[in-house]
């Protein structure tokens, strides 16, 4: 586990801890709330990196790129 230093606005630190114990929030429900946040927001940005990246290509070429490699990953070879 790590620690983090973070400052955070006080509208939102009261805007989530006020949302947290209206829905029954418990200890260590910042911390998770926090991580999932984050792992959503790395997420929707590799996405649209990636999105960003191929948007040159032909899509309906990705496509049969992507179900020839699922093909060859299910038939056990790479």
């Amino acid at each position: 586990m790590t620690r983090w230093n973070l400052s955070i606005p006080e509208e939102t630190d009261r805007a989530v801890r006020t949302f947290l114990a209206r829905n029954g929030g418990k200890k260590g429900d910042l911390s998770r709330f926090v991580d999932e946040a984050v792992r959503r927001r790395v997420l929707e940005l590799t996405v649209s990196r990636v999105k960003e990246r191929n948007a040159r290509y032909d899509q309906q070429d990705l496509l049969d790129l992507i179900d020839e490699e699922v093909d060859a990953a299910r038939a056990g070879r790479s």
